[in-house]
């Protein structure tokens, strides 16, 4: 077959390409495999399996990497299987194609490839929370004042703050590993769309090639794409929610803030200004988040509307935008979690500006409810009002502020002394009074970390054991070959 060369140009040439890159080591993996399942079923005789492995052998996966594509062959499936023939009897070769499709190949080296992604990103994810962790540790006393809509809010800690993030993470990570298992299932066997006569085993190749196990439906093994769907947006919440966080750190690494500062090696100066220290690292970890958010978008919208069976837009032009996808996400993840590592935060500034704009009031009201049984609302107004005298008059006794302003709201006054208001109202008081399960208290965050170290560990254990399991099968398959 001559195909056209505007054809060979736009699409063979560029599918070539890309399935060298991508796709050539679990397409071996695949062919290895299924050449042992049909001798293991008799399927195949030992002799024949034997030439076919030599044949197998005899394929430089080095050499294949350099081979320019020349149209007189439709794609890398169809290479191999050229170099196969040309390694043994025409028809010892063809036997290995009994039993398969190239429908359920593509589909199983998809998913070979797309687990890999998934480990690789969720154990930059597991590094990512282990650095937030050790910031987090020493950061359980550090004050500041957080903002919600943009603006003063209430005293917390950056240990209390990065928590909220780590939890976030740890729940990207149960994504990340419930995609993973939707994902590493097996529809080698499925073939075309029907399965076979032949008395193949699903679950062997699927032993063989590290899969727990086998696709069920024929049909569904080849036409759904939802396991990828649930990968893609594991991956798209992570980066969503990551590139918050990076928002706020870009805002703390700002002069006017100064809460934040990389360390030298995330900062780049400039041409013209000697005082530049910019945060570059975060800023690119930003925008390549960006992009991998836009290919996680671009991948829905491909296979969107696409009739439910074996249909290109869900296969060889999908999987180079899957893996830029996963490729940006994992540098994003690992860039942020290299830069927060060597990060630290300004612990005396933080400190100073914790109470700016009012931001302990909440706990002067709740003060003045559990000292004096007002209700809240009584005592919310009682503290607006002594706020609005210290912005008028920036020098007032906090003692005579309330005095005045309970007297307006309740027709009578309530007493404290200097001394006990500004206790109260410091942002330290406020921090260490919140112990709700969750809170800023020390002690409550000192248990949370606890809690998230136990958990980071047993999350790496779960991700090492994965790995393992697909080293052991890739062992084990070298091993039978070696039998055959």
């Amino acid at each position: 077959m001559r195909f056209a060369p505007e054809y060979v140009a736009n699409v063979l040439n560029e599918n070539f390409e890309d399935a060298k890159e991508l796709l050539l080591k679990p397409l071996m993996a695949i062919n290895y495999a299924h050449l042992v399942m049909l001798t293991e079923q008799g399927i195949i005789t030992n002799a024949d399996s034997r030439t076919l492995r030599a044949a197998l052998d005899a394929i430089s996966l080095d050499s294949i990497r350099q081979v320019l594509y020349d149209g007189t062959y439709e794609d890398l499936f169809f290479y191999i299987e050229r170099s196969i023939k040309q390694s043994c009897d025409e028809d010892v070769a063809g036997r290995l194609h009994t039993a398969r499709s190239r429908n359920d190949i593509d589909m199983t080296m998809y998913r070979m490839l797309q687990r890999e992604f998934i480990a690789t990103l969720a154990t930059a994810t597991l590094e990512l929370r282990d650095a937030l962790l050790a910031l987090a540790d020493r950061h359980k006393h550090t004050v500041y004042g957080a903002h919600t809509h943009t603006q003063p809010a209430q005293p917390s800690t950056i240990a209390h703050y990065l928590l909220a993030v780590i939890e976030q993470l740890e729940r990207d990570t149960r994504r990340l590993a419930a995609a993973y298992e939707s994902t590493n299932r097996n529809p080698l066997g499925a073939c075309a769309i029907t399965g076979t006569g032949f008395p193949i085993d699903r679950n062997r190749t699927s032993e063989l090639l590290g899969f727990s196990g086998p696709t069920c439906n024929t049909y569904g093994s080849i036409a759904t794409v939802d396991y990828l769907l649930e990968s893609v947006n594991a991956t798209s919440t992570l980066i969503v929610g990551l590139g918050r966080v990076i928002q706020d750190f870009l805002l703390w690494c700002t002069m006017e803030f100064g809460y934040l500062r990389l360390s030298d090696g995330f900062v780049q100066g400039s041409s013209i200004m000697p005082q530049k220290r910019n945060p570059v690292a975060l800023e690119h970890a930003r925008a390549i988040g960006s992009k991998a958010v836009g290919q996680a978008q671009a991948i829905t919208t491909t296979v969107h509307n696409t009739p439910f069976g074996d249909i290109v837009d869900t296969e060889d032009d999908l999987q180079p935008l899957v893996a830029s996808m996963f490729g940006d996400a994992i540098r994003m993840v690992t860039l942020v979690a290299a830069a927060m590592k060597l990060a630290d935060f300004n612990v005396e500034h933080l400190a100073s500006r914790a109470a700016y704009g009012g931001t302990t009031l909440t706990e002067l009201a709740d003060t003045l409810v559990r000292d004096h049984g007002l209700p809240f609302r009584s005592a919310h107004a009682i503290a607006a009002l002594l706020l609005k005298a210290q912005v008028e008059d920036p020098n007032v006794l906090l003692s005579a502020a309330l005095h005045a302003a309970s007297s307006a709201i309740l027709g009578r006054p309530l007493e404290y002394t200097e001394a006990d208001l500004q206790k109260v109202m410091s942002p330290a008081h406020f921090v260490s009074v919140r112990k709700t399960y969750g809170g800023p208290a020390p002690e409550e965050t000192t248990r949370a970390i606890g809690v998230s170290r136990r958990l980071l560990d047993a999350d790496r254990e779960t991700w090492t054991l994965r790995r393992e399991s697909r080293g052991r099968a890739e062992a084990n398959l070298k091993a039978r070959v070696t039998q055959l």
